[in-house]
């Protein structure tokens, strides 16, 4: 494949003009170590990193590869800008022995003693019910995590979008879809060879148009038209097609089958 340096399309081999952008496409030829396909101006191969503009050693018994790279002494390191003073261990926690008055600290694991608020001595004696002490209970952080969030329905429907696209016939302004199931859509009519799916027979001045005219074929969200020998040739705005060479279509495009733009579609794409 050859990319356009313009569009970065991606043109199939032996092609002199990009698909995409109609930009002149360079020149490539062989790498002389590999063999895979290069620029003519370009410095290094892509597939193997071969020094395409490198010479050949010119001293009596040299015995440096072209493409070798010349000795590069090992850096000296820096010197550090701050020196960083000593830490010393023992000042940092006082012996627990040296002060057995302070305390020690609590940690994660120790638990918080309940507290036990008491009723007061006025309660009635015929009361069945039991007082329930209150309780201060330390709390706990839950380790389930939240369920997620319900994405709504009318989120759901816009997150695909599938391409799609159809001719308008000129003549009859009869809209044809093209299928969103097929990579390549033949236009013609009737044969025992490639049945058509686009059929062309019953509409005003057919016979213009052969039974194996032309195809469009779907790449991603592009659509390219290519003749694929009809009699009369296949148009687009009015410019020939040549027979072996494709055309990305976009919205407006006209199509014309045959001489005399008699059966015309006007191309429409989402």
């Amino acid at each position: 494949m050859i990319v356009c340096p313009n569009c970065n399309h991606q043109n199939p081999e032996g092609a002199t003009q990009c698909e995409a952008c109609y930009t002149p496409l360079p020149a490539t030829t062989a790498c002389p170590n590999c063999g895979a396909t290069i620029q003519t101006d370009a410095s290094f191969c892509g597939q193997c990193g071969f020094n395409l503009k490198a010479s050949a050693p010119t001293g009596i018994g040299s015995t440096s590869a072209p493409n070798a790279f010349p000795d590069v002494p090992d850096l000296i390191p820096p010197d550090p800008l701050i020196v960083p003073d000593p830490v010393s261990v023992s000042s940092q926690l006082p012996d627990a022995e040296e002060n057995p008055t302070v305390p020690p600290e609590p940690t994660s694991a120790s638990v918080i003693p309940a507290t036990i608020v008491s009723q007061p001595d006025n309660v009635p004696e015929e009361s069945t019910a039991p007082p329930t002490p209150s309780i201060n209970q330390p709390q706990v952080a839950s380790t389930n995590p939240p369920p997620p969030p319900i994405a709504s329905a009318g989120n759901a429907k816009t997150q695909l979008q599938v391409p799609s696209a159809h001719l308008l016939h000129v003549q009859t302004n009869m809209q044809i879809e093209l299928p969103q199931n097929l990579s390549v859509v033949h236009i013609g009519k009737l044969n025992d060879q490639i049945p058509p799916d686009i059929d062309v027979s019953g509409f005003p001045n057919s016979e213009i148009v052969s039974r194996i005219h032309a195809d469009i074929r779907v790449e991603g969200d592009a659509y390219y038209i290519e003749d694929v020998g009809s009699s009369n040739g296949t148009y687009i705005n009015h410019t020939p097609l040549a027979s072996g060479n494709r055309h990305r279509l976009r919205t407006g495009d006209r199509i014309s089958l045959g001489k005399g733009d008699k059966v015309t579609f006007l191309f429409h794409g989402s």
